[in-house]
């Protein structure tokens, strides 16, 4: 078979970007802003998700109980990497647990959030740029992921994690920081990941290689 012809990158609005070699695109892989239209769920471009079995609601197999109208919201970055399995579980997924019982009556009643047994606080879920979340990772209510972390696979993460941090475990824990704070602050300043597409691409070397000279240099000027 012969070599497909060279490709540009993909628009950000694109569902399927993954072209396979026999032509065919990978449904098991989307562009999340193509593939979501949840008023509570806010998606920066090229951040992608692949199952292996694709869901029929990308939103609802990511996000379960974030339902449209609820009190919290989802943001996600730009470039980020979700993986199969992946949950995000909202605050609207919490019960009252501060009493004796944190059994949510309400729900069986009239579904009035001003019953005593619902829950009165709603934290928004924020996940930064370029942030790579692993297989069957689970992000808690609340949680505020700085942009460059990776989460290990199966790693229960909550609270706020610092940007370019390698997080794993249940509960998880920062495993390290990927490189020294003075580099992360440069990366956080230059955020390549707001710049035009063609320069990133071509500045793919740069990012890749993490040549921070090579990338300030890039920089559209």
């Amino acid at each position: 078979m012969p070599p497909l012809p060279p490709r540009t990158f993909p628009a950000p609005d694109t569902l399927h970007p993954v072209i396979l070699p026999n032509g065919a695109v990978h449904k098991g892989t989307v562009f999340l802003k193509a593939a979501t239209d949840h008023p509570n769920i806010t998606v920066g471009d090229y951040t992608y998700m692949s199952a292996h079995t694709p869901p029929a609601d990308w939103a609802a197999s990511l996000a379960p109980y974030l339902y449209p109208g609820a009190p919290e919201t989802l943001r996600i970055g730009t470039f980020c990497q979700i993986a199969d399995g992946v949950t995000i579980i909202t605050a609207s997924a919490n019960h009252r647990y501060d009493g004796f019982s944190s059994f949510p009556f309400s729900i069986f009643l009239d579904m009035d959030r001003n019953r005593p047994s619902m829950p009165t606080a709603f934290q928004d879920t924020t996940i930064g740029h370029d942030v790579w979340l692993g297989q069957g990772v689970r992000v808690m209510p609340g949680a505020d992921i700085g942009s460059g972390c990776i989460i290990g696979a199966g790693a229960v993460v909550g609270g706020i994690v610092p940007p370019y941090s390698i997080v794993a475990g249940n509960p998880a824990k920062v495993v390290r920081r990927r490189f020294d704070q003075a580099t992360i602050d440069a990366l956080l300043d230059i955020a390549w990941w707001d710049w035009p597409i063609e320069h990133i691409t071509e500045a793919e070397a740069a990012i890749c290689n993490a040549d921070l000279d090579a990338l300030r240099a890039a920089a559209p000027k």
